[in-house]
């Protein structure tokens, strides 16, 4: 599990390919000082992969498997290219962000970018798989990066981006043409997944409820 914060961004020093997938290693020195673990997970532009080597200088490697290079833009990452880093969320770490479970459900493209320093904001292409997942005001995370969904068509999607984003992740970095990893809100996520496993005269009966259930009457 994690926030959403991102707590460096790291560069890719390689890409292999394997048998199962590929392997990435990921420069990680802009963590400091830190001492990690072999099998600890990481979120790596919003993907959580597990450490399963320890390079000297902090590079970390991580094995991907063809599922995860199919569902998320691993793919187009080659040597040089910058990554969101976040280490899982402990017992007493401060929630900043959302949950954020590391699982990629689509990936977007940047359709436009309002560079405006008083208003930069980002669009994106709505992947079907989100589109009754990603709402105004709701919570997304974006290459790893917790955000708040600025506006929805049927479309595109929006995200305002405030300077310190952009100096300290990679959303500063998107031009057009870039594909992102989309993971939405597991909240949101779960209610519509609820919703669509009913049954019409179950609907109709929640609609009818009493709003002093855990779930309230709907419109």
């Amino acid at each position: 599990m994690f926030t959403g914060l991102i707590q460096a961004t790291g560069i890719i020093h390689a890409v292999m390919d394997t048998p199962r997938g590929r392997r990435i290693v990921v420069d990680a020195a802009n963590f400091g000082p830190v001492s990690f673990d072999i099998g600890e997970s990481i979120a790596v532009s919003g993907i959580c992969l597990s450490v399963v080597r320890i390079e000297p200088g902090q590079r970390l490697e991580f094995d991907a498997v063809r599922e995860t290079m199919a569902v998320t833009n691993l793919g187009d990452q080659h040597p040089g290219d910058t990554v969101n880093l976040e280490r899982s969320l402990r017992a007493g770490d401060l929630l900043g962000g959302h949950f954020v479970q590391g699982h990629i459900d689509a990936v977007a493209e940047v359709v436009k970018v309002h560079a405006n320093p008083g208003d930069w904001r980002l669009f994106f292409s709505l992947p079907e798989p989100c589109r009754n997942m990603i709402v105004p005001k709701g919570s997304i995370a974006i290459d790893g990066v917790s955000m708040t969904v600025a506006s929805v068509d049927s479309n595109t999607f929006s995200v305002a981006v405030i300077p310190l984003t952009r100096e300290l992740t990679t959303l500063g970095l998107l031009k057009v043409g870039n594909r992102v990893n989309i993971e939405t809100d597991i909240l949101t996520r779960t209610v519509v997944n609820y919703l669509k496993h009913l049954d019409p005269i179950a609907l109709q009966r929640l609609a009818q409820s009493p709003a002093d259930g855990m779930i309230g009457a709907m419109p």
